[in-house]
């Protein structure tokens, strides 16, 4: 499985996944930085999602 979503070189953290959402999308990166932290405390799976985005994006 493949998304036309590609991680970002530049602008990583860990791996990439959140920069590349951000620059698809047009997002300002460390807002969604935050919004990920806040959601990973949640019982939200953020740290499923992101590992699994990690995964399919290329």
């Amino acid at each position: 499985m493949h998304i036309s979503i590609r991680r970002s070189s530049r602008n990583r953290v860990v791996a990439g996944v959140l920069g590349g959402l951000a620059v698809h999308f047009d997002w300002n990166a460390n807002l969604l930085r935050i919004i990920w932290v806040l959601l990973t405390l949640t019982p939200f799976p953020g740290l499923i999602i992101y590992l699994i985005l990690w995964l399919i994006m290329k």
